[in-house]
């Protein structure tokens, strides 16, 4: 029987063919992983339960899994951040440091102040999902003869940099508000991540301005600084503040900042006056005024305390552990935002958190939560990391033991998670 072709026929075949063509081009189903056996950080303790991973995000049980992995009842914990670091830069060992702190469980990065051409020569090497993730703020702005000047001047002196690296690029010098209008475009065009202002003693900007001795020991004029906030909260960056005093520390919540760098009483072994640690010491006033805000305080307080703690001097070493203490807890009774950064160049965060656990000042869950998930949403706060929840990124570290009962279990890391994708840390 011969097969005559209708107006109806044609049509059909053509829906017909159209369908598979559709059905053909569809992407295939996500492969999901099932992660059994383990037991998982619900901010206070550990619970015993599955959890699925499709492309580089935790989902709800979905109907077909692809494969399982046995946790064998391992600890697991969001990654950790380091929220104060300026090592994240271009040098002959920067593969070696990825690795540190990928093995650290460290995959957030913080760079408060870093040469703009550095960040510009990492490109393809971070912020991948086998590689460490930063944000940048590039050049600070500062005062006259302010910190970090001295900085640049070591390195140009040592060859490593030219004064180009300078002013302009390494920092921004500002003395009035004119001079913010003309460096806020040249330091716009860097792209930062967020803005950083150095405070530097800020009750006696106008005496060290005048005293060529405190050369490195100056930051912005206190008057300036909410001007900068209003310009910086107006284009959608965070401000980030270097205090060094209780004063700084005050005129930095009072301008409204977003992250307040360093505790007062991290340079106690340098210039700092003790053993009469008044000036250095954070008032509940402004503690609570810090909290109200949302401020995030980096602590950065490991390194000196350590340092301190190998001198022969009892009374200034008290003196110092007695500040150092009291800021803490000050910071904690008022419900500050605490978030864990170490400003320690040839190390990541780890040698920091541990020090805040041992201080009893907080207990182990609460620095486990402040270094998990406070600090990473502190670096990265418009993405969803820091949490193990169906929506957020399946980024995790699996440890041997329990962290709330030995905190160094932090540092057994037995298998680790980015974005999805295995990570070989060991």
């Amino acid at each position: 029987m011969r097969f005559q072709m209708t107006r109806q026929t044609v049509v059909v075949l053509v829906a017909t063919t159209m369908m598979w063509v559709a059905i053909a081009a569809q992407p295939s189903p996500t492969p999901s992983v099932a992660y059994v056996n383990g037991r998982w950080f619900d901010g206070s303790r550990f619970v015993t339960r599955t959890m699925w991973v499709a492309n580089d995000r935790f989902v709800s049980r979905p109907n077909h899994v692809d494969s399982t992995v046995d946790l064998g009842g391992g600890y697991v914990v969001p990654p950790f951040g380091e929220a104060h670091n300026h090592n994240i830069e271009p040098s002959p060992r920067f593969d070696a440091l990825v690795r540190q702190y990928l093995k650290a469980g460290v995959f957030y990065v913080q760079n408060p102040n870093n040469l703009p051409r550095g960040r510009d020569a990492l490109t393809g090497k971070i912020n991948i999902p086998d590689s460490i993730d930063v944000t940048f703020a590039n050049g600070g702005l500062t005062g006259p003869g302010g910190h970090p000047q001295e900085i640049v001047a070591r390195n140009v002196a040592r060859g490593a940099w030219t004064p180009a690296d300078g002013d302009g690029a390494f920092f921004f010098t500002v003395a009035d508000r004119q001079a913010v209008d003309r460096v806020w475009a040249a330091l716009r065009s860097t792209r930062p991540d967020f803005v950083k202002v150095y405070l530097l003693y800020s009750d006696e900007y106008s005496k060290r301005l005048a005293d060529p001795a405190t050369v490195g020991w100056r930051g912005l004029d206190p008057r300036l600084l909410p001007d900068v906030v209003r310009r910086a909260h107006a284009e959608k960056l965070r401000v980030a503040v270097h205090v060094e005093s209780a004063a700084d520390f005050h005129v930095a919540v009072a301008a409204g900042v977003d992250q307040v760098g360093h505790i007062p009483g991290f340079r106690a072994d340098e210039k700092m006056q003790l053993p009469d640690p008044s000036r250095f010491r954070i008032s509940r006033d402004d503690a609570r005024g810090a909290a109200r805000q949302r401020i995030n305080v980096i602590t950065t307080l490991a390194a000196v305390a350590e340092e301190v703690g190998r001198g022969k001097d009892t009374a200034f070493r008290n003196a110092v552990d007695r500040l150092l203490r009291a800021n803490l807890t000050v910071l904690r009774d008022s419900g500050v935002s605490i978030v864990v950064g170490s400003d320690a160049y040839d190390d990541t965060s780890v040698a920091e958190a541990k020090y805040l656990a041992s201080s009893g000042i907080f207990d182990r869950a609460v620095v486990l939560r402040m270094w998990s998930e406070t600090t990473p949403r502190a670096i990265f706060p418009g993405r969803r990391i820091g949490r193990l929840d169906i929506g957020y990124e399946a980024s995790f570290l699996v440890l041997e033991g329990d962290p709330l009962a030995d905190f160094s279990q932090v540092s057994r890391i037995r298998f680790a998670v980015k974005q999805g994708g295995a990570l070989d840390v060991n």
